[in-house]
């Protein structure tokens, strides 16, 4: 998300319901969270909670004391700040390629935008997750059938021996993430957050993503790996791309997100990126900084 941050959905949900719930008691409306508060929030530099505190006090002083001031306000005003604030939460960067990602997506993307201007919000988020969902479990059923038929190689196996000893050479200064099916957006809301959680700012040196497993990406997954890739240039990490078939490939050009995963990064099979980790390692790190951890078996993650 735009803070990096992991979104608990559901402590929010709680909190919004408690809310309700006490707004009852004093003649209160429901209400929920607003997107476009929180994105000025954000962009104005407001990341912790106390922004959120300070933005709902100030807003219960303008009800309750500053009402007469804030009715002095002229009505185009407030509608040149709603204009201004509406623009700036539009993503114009997944717009500008939207049509160059998965043909399905930029589809469902219409959808739901023509549902919430047409009909509501909640229609419109409950028929998209609906089509989504039925999407996917199409596109799994594709892949089944085409293993089933032979069109496709099985990547099902995780590391061989060759492949688990080169981990443990690289030992924690690598950090390996082996994808192990498709990725959606169900997935893509935890990914970014379960490779920055184990990426260790002071030992992991390298990042190695394997995507041997993975025979399809939607555009929220195609997203999260750019965030990853973003995330571990900024922290100064080297990445490895292994396993990448055609259809995920055309997905990541089209969307971009190989800007982000530079040629030399790319592998195409797990034992020539994880050899090429631990040249790079070895190459890099001082050697007295190197634990090879003979005896330890480093096993890989699985997301």
């Amino acid at each position: 998300n735009m803070t990096r941050t992991r979104h608990d959905s559901n402590r929010e949900l709680i909190g919004q319901g408690v809310g309700n719930m006490a707004a009852g008691f004093f003649g209160g409306i429901p209400g929920a969270g607003a997107t476009m508060r929180t994105v000025v929030n954000i962009r104005t530099g407001g990341v912790t909670r106390l922004s959120g505190v300070l933005h709902a006090v100030f807003l219960l002083a303008v009800v309750l004391v500053l009402a007469p001031l804030a009715s002095q306000i002229p009505h185009a005003v407030l509608a040149g700040i709603l204009v201004k604030v509406g623009y700036d939460i539009v993503d114009f960067s997944y717009l500008k390629r939207a049509h160059k990602g998965p043909r399905f997506d930029l589809i469902l993307m219409v959808m739901v935008l023509s549902l919430t201007v047409f009909v509501d919000l909640i229609t419109a988020v409950a028929a998209g997750v609906v089509v989504a969902a039925i999407a996917y479990v199409k596109q799994v059923s594709d892949a089944q059938l085409a293993l089933v038929a032979g069109e496709t190689d099985s990547h099902s196996q995780g590391p061989s021996d060759r492949e688990v000893a080169l981990l443990n050479e690289c030992g924690d200064h690598l950090t390996y993430f082996d994808f192990g099916g498709p990725l959606s957006f169900g997935a893509a809301a935890d990914l970014g957050h379960h490779v920055r959680e184990r990426l260790s700012p002071q030992h992991h040196v390298a990042l190695a993503l394997d995507f041997s497993r993975v025979p399809f990406m939607d555009v929220s997954a195609l997203r999260a790996i750019e965030t990853i890739a973003q995330d571990a240039a900024h922290a100064g990490k080297h990445l490895f791309v292994c396993g990448i078939n055609e259809a995920v490939a055309q997905s990541l050009d089209g969307m971009g997100v190989s800007d982000y995963l530079p040629a030399d990064t790319r592998f195409d099979t797990r034992f020539e990126a994880l050899s090429a980790a631990k040249d790079w390692i070895f190459e890099n790190v001082p050697t007295d900084d190197i634990d090879r951890r003979d005896d330890q078996s480093k096993k890989p993650v699985t997301a």
